[in-house]
């Protein structure tokens, strides 16, 4: 409640009550907070704590106190420090008993005092005070000029304000002291703080204190005028939506006299038309049907309108009831595999056997097929094949780092307008997991045949029949997939190519993709079997034949670049013609194996990697020490075991190999496989390294072009490996003519390589270390020179 001015009350009775001078006196205090009150005015105080009780009460005939604000109105139970040291001298007018046992007490101010010192402290607080005189400035331009702008701003105020009394403005108007002006206006003023209502009337220079009310009624009146023109804003804003309301219901009202549908029921009519045509099952129906019942009785203006909008769209537009394969012809599928995809035997009589029973059961549930193999041998382009065989739409999603897989599979279904389409799943190897989720585990329920027929996608939350669908995944390894995930799939493995079959694959898709892309014509260029051949053995070293397509493309490159120059004439691809347009020969294999192998203690072993199979080399030395044994090249755990098995086992059998038995303690041995940047492991390095050990310690080379693979035991067994295939092609691309197989691989070699792919190639199988080194190993002097002769044979033809 504002103080109100009692400028106008008769001053005898003040004189009566202050008969004698304040600081001769000890007056009651009463503590305040929140307020302040200002000389000249009054305020009403209600009077709730029990020490302010008793000083009320204890009033006499003189009705003088001291009102002092509080520096933090939290204080229940104020002392001296907790006061401010400047208060007001007041004269209580009138106490009224409230029914809460508080009193309502009705002060006037007198005028500004400052506390000197405490006389007592209990029950209430009683002081000496002394009077405060007011600096009156004399009156001058400045000072009108500053009074009469507090004067207009605070008009200003009061009429903009809906809680002040437009009173206020003529009680201002009537003061012309400075001072008592702006006393009132502070008190008058409900957003000026308690400690700026305190520094107003412990600032006793008038001009100071005109200067400071000044700059409070200018800010107050900017914040005013901000909060009228966001009131404004808003309620024009309220009023635009009441009127389209309003404007809106009056078309409905009219559209319904004359018969016709206004926007929202046509929108809904249409959505509902499609909701019956989808062919959905009752329960998603039902669901479609509720939703679409809830956005009729929303305003198209609703927040969440477009959501519950798209929602129904996306159940309408999903493919239900709609299927693409029709009858399966198997000579013309087999026709189009075979069109399509160079050999993959296996894999392509696995496909025609799931055609063959889908024909004869069309209600059979998808198999779920995952073609694993290096990179670059066809398993993404399988994919499609398999579509075009079966005519139904085929869908691709890379799962490479992705988190929203179920989300995904939905919106693929949709971009196929089908129920049953082909879709790939590439690289599910690389399914992101992190904080976020796991996407591998998500996946289980798309990809198993028993309860994907109820797949629920997270923003559809309604059941979606997948079981049509012919989910086929891709992989380059099994390691990282999740067991449970492994289980449901049926695994399809591809292994790189050899270099006849690179090179049928080469004439037949590669090269006249490449002239077709680049812009040239058959007649323009000739690739000749030779070059091809070239090219696969020094510039590519791959299982698939990605980089091969890329540097033949390349090539096309420079022919079109020839042509766009003005060389029409017809270009024969040579050798050399290869080496300037690719540069310098990258890859050397045949000659590196020979000379890498004239030394003593280097052998050539098979390893098998995502990319496909490669050549290792394992290469051991000796030196004077005192029998330490030393092995590097980044090797796992696995591996540093098996060396160090094959190190004990020719140890054991020193005496059989011709090494002196105190060689061992006398000499340390070194192991490095190169190249030491690559981790290494595995236990199918075993023989190579006994071989490498064995070379070294007799002084004998490794027969040129030899390879070999196969886990060792202490007792000088050789056991089987797996990644044959891979490895045996790798062999035959880095030119080896010999390779060293456990016996017990040879079911490996029989099933999974053809005549084709081991053509040049001889295969020599062991089940003892003995027999390994034998055949690995020159063992008379003939031999030895036999060996050397061909090394030299194979270095001068690189």
């Amino acid at each position: 409640m504002p103080q109100q001015s009692r400028s106008e009350r008769p001053t005898k009775a003040k004189e009566e009550e202050v008969e004698q001078p304040v600081e001769d006196r000890s007056l009651p205090i009463l503590p305040v907070r929140d307020t302040v009150l200002f000389p000249h005015a009054v305020l009403p105080l209600t009077v709730g704590r029990e020490s302010s009780v008793q000083l009320i009460n204890s009033l006499g005939e003189d009705k003088t106190i001291v009102v002092v604000a509080q520096r933090e109105a939290r204080v229940d139970s104020p002392q001296p420090t907790d006061l401010y040291t400047v208060g007001t001298l007041a004269v209580v007018h009138k106490v009224v008993k409230m029914p809460n046992q508080s009193l309502f007490v009705f002060a006037e101010g007198l005028e500004r005092v400052r506390l000197v010192e405490f006389t007592q402290l209990t029950p209430f607080m009683r002081g000496r005070v002394e009077s405060i005189p007011e600096g009156i400035p004399p009156k001058g331009a400045e000072i009108e000029a500053l009074q009469r702008n507090v004067l207009t701003l605070f008009q200003q105020i009061v009429a903009g304000s809906p809680t002040l009394s437009d009173e206020l403005s003529t009680v201002a108007m009537n003061i012309e002291e400075p001072g008592r002006l702006v006393d009132f206006i502070a008190s008058s003023l409900p957003s000026l703080s308690t400690p700026d209502k305190q520094d107003t009337l412990e600032t006793t220079d008038v001009r100071v204190r005109l200067e400071k009310i000044n700059q409070h009624l200018a800010k107050e009146l900017e914040v005013q005028q901000l909060r009228n023109k966001i009131q404004s804003e808003v309620q024009d804003r309220v009023q635009q939506t009441q009127r389209e309301y309003y404007l809106r219901e009056q078309m409905k009202a009219i559209q319904k006299e004359l018969g016709e549908q206004d926007e929202g029921q046509r929108d809904t009519e249409d959505l509902k038309k499609k909701i019956e045509d989808a062919g959905m099952p009752d329960e998603v129906k039902k669901e479609a049907l509720k939703e679409l019942g809830r956005l009729s009785r929303m305003s198209p203006m609703a927040a969440d309108y477009s959501v519950t909008r798209n929602y129904i769209e996306w159940l309408a537009i999903l493919p239900w009831a709609k299927t693409s394969g029709g009858e399966v012809d198997i000579p013309k599928a087999k026709d189009i595999l075979d069109t399509d995809h160079y050999d993959l035997k296996k894999v392509k009589d696995r496909i025609l056997d799931y055609l063959s029973v889908r024909r004869l059961k069309p209600t059979m549930k998808g198999p779920i097929l995952c073609f694993v193999g290096p990179p670059g041998v066809g398993k993404t382009s399988l994919g499609k094949s398999i579509a075009r065989a079966l005519g139904r739409k085929f869908v691709r999603l890379s799962l490479g780092g992705v988190h929203d897989e179920a989300g995904q599979i939905i919106q693929g279904i949709r971009r196929a307008e089908t129920k049953d389409p082909v879709f790939m799943l590439d690289e599910i190897d690389k399914v992101g997991r992190d904080f976020r989720g796991d996407p591998g585990s998500a996946l289980l329920e798309a990809l198993d045949p028993e309860q994907n027929g109820t797949f629920r996608d997270n923003y559809l939350d309604v059941p979606f029949d997948l079981s049509k669908v012919l989910f086929i995944t891709t992989a380059n390894m099994l390691d990282p997939i999740a067991e449970p995930l492994r289980d449901r799939m049926e695994i399809i493995e591809l292994q790189g190519y050899t270099e006849e079959e690179k090179v049928h694959i080469a004439f037949q898709y590669l090269i006249p993709r490449q002239v077709e892309e680049n812009g040239i014509t058959p007649e323009q260029i000739e690739i000749p079997e030779e070059s091809i051949r070239f090219l696969i053995r020094h510039y590519t070293h791959e299982a698939g034949v990605r980089n091969l397509e890329r540097n033949i493309g390349t090539v096309c490159r420079k022919q079109a670049r020839r042509i766009a120059e003005g060389k029409t004439g017809k270009l024969e691809v040579t050798k050399e013609i290869i080496q300037e347009f690719l540069g310098g020969i990258k890859i050397r294999t045949e000659g590196e194996i020979a000379e890498r192998t004239k030394r003593a203690g280097v052998a050539v072993g098979l390893a098998w990697t995502p990319a496909g199979g490669d050549v290792l080399f394992i290469e051991a030395n000796k030196m004077k020490g005192k029998g330490s044994f030393t092995m590097t090249g980044q090797i796992g755990q696995v591996m540093q075991e098996s060396m160090q098995a094959a190190l004990t086992w020719v140890r054991s059998n020193a005496g059989q190999l011709g090494i002196a038995e105190s060689f061992f303690a006398d000499h340390d041995i070194h192991i490095h496989v190169p190249a030491g940047a690559i981790p290494k492991d595995g236990p199918s390095a075993g023989v190579t390294m006994a071989t490498a050990l064995v070379s070294l310690l007799t002084e004998r080379p490794v027969r040129p072009l030899t390879a070999m693979t196969g886990e060792i035991t202490l007792s000088g067994n050789v056991l089987p490996v797996g990644g044959i295939k891979e490895k045996v092609l790798a062999a035959k691309r880095a030119g080896v003519r010999d390779v060293i197989l456990p016996a017990e691989n040879k079911t490996n070699v029989e099933e999974d390589l053809t005549a084709e792919q081991l053509e040049n190639l001889t295969v020599h199988y062991v089940k003892t270390i003995d027999e390994a080194l034998n055949l690995a190993l020159p063992t008379t002097p003939r031999e030895e020179k036999q060996d050397a002769e061909e090394r030299e044979k194979v270095l001068t033809q690189a």
